[in-house]
């Protein structure tokens, strides 16, 4: 592979006089870049060596690849600190173990550059080169502030005053509190463990700590999960959008063709494919940020809405005064359950920290901490306001506590139902990624499987949401079980697998993922026990809307 020879392993005089540089590796005539000499007037009258070349104005600077050989050297190259992060080129599905994380997170999140940028035009001259404007078409990404609305709109996906009802006022703040605390901890995890496993993908991560087991149950817990989800928000925007229409418009329901907008199927159908679908064509998750910092706007004023026009509703809405401020309620571990699935933002947080211009640790430690303390006043907010007023009363939907004909409410509602058909594509993100990743995991982007997956899983959840108003046990269990799977059990199982199994498992590195794994198996199986249980009950019956 390397030759011997000592004169193709330095640049020769002659070479050094006509401003070229040979790299050993090509061979003696395969130049790699040319630089033109001022001073050298043979030079600038004379034909250019080499057809193909790249010629710099500006001083040139030539940087030796990283030492690989040292553990220091191979984490530089994955924690780069400064905002201008070193670009490797690697061919998709073939990451040794050691690759940077950063590459294997780019190539997942944004694959719009899988060739090679052309160098020459139609004629086969080259031209000139802004190398600055290639740079920043191969890093092209979201910043922080992108990556924090895409990740707070993913947490800011239910209202949680019903949560507080079911645990008490005490106890649920402080379940709020605490698993806030935990989902924070959970995400940072998923990184740290793509990090220690050379992996790039959730898939990957458990795949490379339990095989192919542990890659079919993260599959499976993940669709599920976001599956579930997009089926929650067709249903939402059904419930919210048409019920606003008739609000301000009594009458439309009687004119023809008008009157389909008032119809809940039609306007989930419309919804869906109008603002939905087009959003869920992208390949690149951070421009989505726009819309969901749009959604973000939405659920404040949601919250702002919840705490102005709570004290004003009738006193036959409100509940009973004397259980405003209970400790504990019975409903405890149901709580944590809806805590749980509104916090969980796991099974996309790879795909919000590949989209990062500058995919670091500490920069997406940043994004995390920040989405998480938004989502916690916002929620903290929202579900206090709400359970204050209505306390035994509260339903799942803190808006239909509130009469149909409050204007400030009716806003809140369609910013509920906009909150929905943009944080949509956000979860079939996640579905189609979960099906690349699983079934075609060697294969480069293939714009007829996008467009089909895109397809049919969008379509799929949007039957589901027109003929079920109430997905009922089902969800629960889908949702229940795989939220605590993906946000408690994995992430901290897998570092468990990945940490220095030398220590005890009651050392101080591993004794938080421990009880993370502990506290997730007992919520999982007392949120599936209770489940099944509401199952062989009326209670647990779906409601078909047709």
């Amino acid at each position: 592979m390397f030759s011997s020879n000592k004169t193709r392993d330095r640049i020769t005089s002659e070479d050094v006089e006509n401003g070229e540089a040979s790299r050993p590796l090509l061979g003696d005539h395969n130049v790699v870049f040319s630089v033109d000499d001022d001073s050298d007037e043979e030079s600038l009258a004379g034909p250019s060596k080499t057809e193909h070349s790249v010629r710099f104005q500006e001083d040139v600077q030539v940087i030796g690849p990283p030492l690989r050989s040292t553990t220091a050297s191979r984490e530089a190259g994955v924690d780069e600190i400064d905002d201008e992060p070193e670009i490797r080129s690697t061919p998709r599905g073939h990451m040794s173990p050691n690759m940077p994380l950063i590459v294997g997170l780019l190539d997942s999140s944004r694959r719009s550059f899988d060739s090679p940028l052309p160098l020459n035009d139609a004629n086969g001259r080259v031209g000139d080169l802004d190398l600055e404007a290639i740079a920043a078409k191969r890093t092209a990404g979201g910043g922080l502030f992108d990556s924090i609305a895409n990740m707070a709109n993913s947490i800011l996906g239910a209202g949680l005053p019903y949560a507080i009802s079911q645990a008490g006022f005490f106890m649920g703040f402080l379940l709020l509190v605490v698993l806030c605390g935990v989902t924070d901890w959970t995400i940072n995890l998923i990184v740290i463990n793509a990090k220690l496993s050379g992996s790039h993908t959730y898939i990957e991560i458990m795949n490379h700590c339990f095989g192919s087991s542990g890659r079919a149950a993260v599959s499976f817990f993940q669709f599920s999960f976001a599956f579930g989800g997009m089926c929650a928000f067709g249903i939402i925007i059904g419930d919210t959008i048409p019920h606003v229409i008739r609000s301000i418009f009594p009458t439309l329901y009687k004119i023809p063709v008008l009157g389909l907008l008032t119809n809940r199927q039609f306007v989930i159908f419309l919804c869906t494919t109008c603002v939905s679908y087009p959003l869920s064509l992208y390949r690149d998750i951070h421009k989505l940020s726009r819309a969901s910092g749009l959604a973000l706007i939405s659920m404040v004023i949601i919250v702002v809405s919840v705490l102005v026009e709570g004290p004003g509703v009738p006193s036959i809405l409100k509940g009973d005064p004397s259980m405003r401020f209970s400790f504990v309620n019975a409903g405890i571990f149901q709580a944590i359950g809806v805590i749980s699935f509104a916090f969980v933002c796991h099974h996309n947080s790879l795909l919000i920290y590949g989209s990062l211009r500058t995919p670091t640790l500490d920069r997406f430690a940043q994004v995390t901490h920040v989405s998480t303390f938004i989502s916690l006043v916002s929620c903290c907010t929202l579900a206090v306001s709400g359970y204050v007023v209505f306390t035994d009363k509260t339903q799942g939907n803190i808006l239909n506590n509130f009469p149909s004909n409050n204007t400030m409410i009716n806003v809140a509602r369609f910013c509920f139902g906009l909150n929905m058909f943009t944080t949509l594509p956000l979860e079939l993100f996640v579905c189609r990624e979960v099906i690349e990743d699983y079934f075609f995991p060697h294969e480069d982007f293939n714009p007829q499987r996008h467009l089909f997956f895109t397809t049919t899983i969008l379509f799929s959840s949007m039957t589901l949401a027109m003929i079920t108003c109430d997905l009922g046990v089902m969800l629960e269990i889908t949702g229940g079980v795989s939220a605590t799977a993906l946000a408690f059990i994995f992430p901290a199982a897998c570092y468990l697998k990945l940490s220095n199994q030398s220590l005890p498992w009651y050392s101080r590195n591993r004794l938080p993922a421990f009880l993370c794994v502990t506290f997730g198996v007992i919520v999982m199986t007392l949120s599936l026990f209770l489940a099944l249980k509401k199952s062989w009950t009326k209670e647990g019956e779906a409601t078909i809307c047709m």
